[in-house]
């Protein structure tokens, strides 16, 4: 009886198992809408970015071998200030200074929401304690101190620990004697979360570069798109050499404020460092595959 039953199923799963397709034969009608439409695939997120100065469509990696530069019309992209010390500074030669200063919020302020909860939104978003990084290292063999100033963080602004952590930068350039290079990539001033504690720090690093200048310190300071604000009114404009990235909007107030405000029609590439260069406020323009050689040549010229 068990026999006959065996049989019986074995039967049953022959008769509803489908047919075997030959190779390379079509499916039979009906067969693809069982199994649905076929997925589309997707251009990958991230593999292709547009560029700010030419608006062409430039593969990340490319621009990435180039340091962030189109490689079609050489607008120099954003870069984070970790990436801008990876990329200035001999591999594995970056020491942080500093590293365990964090911003307070002294006037409990608060806009759309408390500064404290922005710092702390902030600093995930960033990775940053705030919108400086500083520290020593090497370039081409050369020891130096060196800081930069990240837009990303509150477009930059001048905060206590940044005006404290520049501060502290300067005054370890004077005591060991190192050249001393600030790559200000930041539109900020006056951090308004922080009043007139941020204010003073435009002051505090400006008191901190003329000792440095006067214990016959070497600043290179270097300004990338945007340096606008009390960076530039302070500690950026004081370099005995300035070089800029090319293309780079710096100054004080935006062109369209200043525009609004003295009602002139402004001159053709005003504040740019192609502008600046023209008119003595700017050194030397330098594209940002050259720096590293530019500041270490630089050194070499000054006795550093």
């Amino acid at each position: 009886m068990s026999m006959e039953r065996t049989r019986q199923a074995s039967a049953t799963e022959t008769a509803v198992q489908p047919p075997l397709q030959p190779a390379g034969a079509k499916p039979a009608a009906g067969e693809h809408a069982a199994r649905g439409p076929r997925p589309k695939r997707g251009v990958p997120e991230g593999l292709w970015q547009k560029c700010d100065g030419c608006g062409a469509t430039i593969y990340r990696k490319e621009a990435e071998e180039l340091l962030n530069v189109c490689p079609q019309c050489g607008f120099h992209w954003y870069v984070s200030a970790a990436k801008r010390m990876e990329q200035l500074l001999d591999a594995g030669t970056f020491e942080e200074w500093d590293g365990d200063l964090k911003p307070a919020d002294p006037l409990g302020f608060r806009d759309k929401k408390p500064y404290a909860d922005r710092i702390v939104a902030e600093q995930k978003r960033t990775g940053l304690k705030d919108a400086a990084l500083t520290g020593t290292g090497m370039i081409r063999a050369r020891r130096v101190a060196c800081g930069v100033t990240d837009s990303s963080f509150i477009m930059g602004s001048m905060g206590s620990v940044v005006g404290e952590r520049l501060t502290r930068l300067v005054e370890r350039a004077t005591a060991g004697r190192l050249p001393l290079i600030i790559i200000s990539a930041s539109g900020g001033g006056a951090r308004m979360h922080e009043g007139i504690l941020s204010l003073m720090q435009m002051a505090k690093v400006s008191a901190a570069l003329a000792r440095y200048s006067q214990a016959g310190g070497l600043f290179i300071s270097v300004l990338t798109n945007p340096t606008m604000g009390g960076v530039a009114a302070s500690f950026a404009s004081l370099g005995d050499l300035c070089f800029a990235e090319p293309r780079a909007l710096i100054g004080f107030a935006g062109p369209r404020t200043i525009k609004a405000t003295i009602r002139v029609e402004l001159p053709k590439g005003f504040q740019t460092s192609e502008f600046l260069l023209e008119h003595g406020f700017v050194d030397r323009i330098v594209p940002r595959k050259d720096l590293k050689s530019e500041i270490a040549r630089a050194i070499d010229y000054c006795g550093g």
